[in-house]
């Protein structure tokens, strides 16, 4: 088995929940759509609400919180995998 590119997969795990956050709020936004999600990303990323400036607010701690966990995820990995 190959070794996990840590800072790669931290960049792409943050990407990815980041914009997941940004779109969803964006969503949340415009409709009633995703109102119970935005009611539990509201309770864990700090500043987030359904507007556009809080869907960027949680775009942001979504890249930071995801991008952390995949570095820590892949770090982990490439760990227990030379065991």
């Amino acid at each position: 088995m190959g070794k996990l590119n840590v800072k790669a997969f931290g960049l792409a795990c943050g990407v990815l929940w980041g914009g997941s956050m940004l779109i969803m709020g964006l969503a949340d936004t415009v409709s009633t759509w995703g109102d119970a999600w935005g009611e539990v990303m509201a309770s864990v990323y700090l500043g987030y609400t359904p507007t556009i400036a809080g869907s960027i607010v949680g775009g942001i701690w979504g890249f930071v919180d995801a991008g952390i966990g995949g570095l820590l995820l892949a770090w982990l990995y490439n760990k227990f995998s030379k065991a």
